[in-house]
């Protein structure tokens, strides 16, 4: 009879299990191993780029393949709508405009384009966009004249005030009377609006028109596609919002800059003051607070954006503090260096800020500081393009971290983590009006 030693078959049977826990623990299949690639992420040896998203945001089915209702053969009057602001803002009132005069079965005038001093601005909606192209495009979806009938033509439209008007039956109670009263009106929507009440065929309106029915001018694609090609590729824009009145406009108060930009800043803010004390604390961790070059780089290097990434500014004249941003990430662009001084000098600020739009739809990754109208309307725009990196850098989750004593390699993995999950899950990458949310 053989007689076997109990001792080594339990050592033998210990390292057995200690040989298959290891290969378990290195399979890429492991939970466990996936636990250390994403801490690995965090140190910089991915980007946020890499990280597989869960949820992606693309156009509704009801807009592209859904089958219209005819527009009546008799409508209610003429709305022209009356845009302000920057250009952004403005197309955000264009659309709205478009979604409204739908609803209420109205003609639509071309808009007018407010002509404003302060933005540097002259330029109406035939200098910025396609009025063919547009008049084609919504064909089908609400009739668009570029002149009015000779018995209206002569006079002024009935202005109408809708500052507080948000939803269908605002907009049916109190709009469509006048509208039917004087046959002719202009409108400037509030901006908060009630889009999701809508019926479909104002929305399916709404929607053509921002995303299908603005094209540039001939002239002026041909100068964003010269643009475009100038820029190294492959490259990340980045709207970048550190202007004077920006900052004026936020109220918060920043240590450590410039005395150039202080006193820039200073002259900005006029009777707004900054927030003092626990307001001021308060304010900076709800997000309220521009992000700085400086902070901004600092994030970029936290979601492992390699410093010699090209970038393309897309940001408005008087930017502060750049040295910020281009002492760490030294590949920047910008429209002044890339344009000739004849080119630049020039443009107005409704083209300048058409070439910066026209850039950031088609680049390879955007990232805002911000989350403002041109922001929504990029990140939209590229989501119908089915361009998903893009991102918005959390003003919030700075202050907060911070604020809490997080510096160095904690900030950065504080930070890494905040931003994944607002990338996994598409937040922020489209606004619903349009959008439907797509589960990968």
């Amino acid at each position: 009879m053989v007689v076997l030693s109990v001792k080594p078959l339990f050592i033998i049977l210990v390292v057995s299990l200690s040989l298959v826990l290891a290969i378990v623990l290195l399979l890429p299949s492991s939970p466990f191993s996936q636990t250390v690639l994403s801490s690995n992420s965090t140190l910089g040896k991915s980007d946020i780029w890499s990280v597989w998203r869960m949820v992606e945001w693309r156009p509704c089915k009801w807009w592209l393949q859904g089958h219209l209702s005819a527009l009546p053969l008799e409508n209610n009057g003429y709305i022209r709508v009356d845009c302000y602001g920057g250009l952004n803002q403005m197309r955000r009132d264009l659309c709205d405009g478009v979604g409204i005069a739908r609803l209420l079965n109205a003609t639509l005038v071309l808009p007018k384009f407010e002509v404003a001093a302060y933005w540097n601005e002259s330029s109406g909606f035939a200098d910025v966009f396609d009025v063919e192209y547009f008049i084609q495009q919504m064909n089908g979806f609400i009739k668009v004249v570029k002149e009015l009938p000779p018995e209206i033509a002569s006079k002024e439209p009935f202005r109408v005030d809708c500052s507080k008007r948000k939803g269908q039956f605002d907009y049916i109670e109190s709009v469509l009377p006048s509208l039917l009263e004087h046959h002719y009106i202009s409108i400037t929507p509030a901006m908060s609006q009630r889009r999701d009440r809508y019926p479909l065929y104002a929305k399916a309106s709404l929607c053509q028109a921002c995303y299908s029915a603005l094209r540039l001018t001939r002239s002026l694609e041909n100068k964003a596609s010269e643009l475009l090609e100038a820029i190294p590729k492959p490259f990340l824009s980045l709207h970048l919002r550190f202007e004077p009145d920006m900052v004026a406009y936020s109220q918060c108060e920043y240590s450590g800059l410039s005395p150039s930009s202080v006193k820039a800043i200073e002259a900005a803010r006029g009777d707004r003051k900054p927030w003092t004390g626990e307001l001021a604390h308060v304010w900076r961790k709800r997000g309220k607070c521009p992000l700085t070059p400086n902070e901004t780089a600092f994030i970029l290097q936290s979601l492992s954006i390699p410093t010699g990434t090209n970038i393309y500014l897309a940001a408005g004249d008087g930017l502060m503090e750049i040295e910020g941003l281009t002492s760490v990430y030294t590949n920047v662009v910008t429209k002044s260096s890339l344009l000739s001084d004849e080119d630049f000098t020039s443009m107005h600020g409704n083209t300048k800020a058409a070439l910066d739009y026209y850039v950031s739809i088609n680049s390879d990754s955007y990232v805002a500081t911000y989350f403002g109208n041109m922001d929504k309307m990029v990140a939209a725009m590229r989501a119908f393009k089915g361009l998903y990196k893009t991102l918005f850098l959390s003003r919030r989750a700075f202050a907060e971290f911070t604020s809490e004593g997080f510096s160095g390699k904690d900030l950065m993995q504080a930070l890494w983590k905040a931003h994944l999950d607002d990338y996994v899950m598409g937040r922020g990458s489209a606004l619903p009006d349009c959008f439907c949310e797509f589960k990968l």
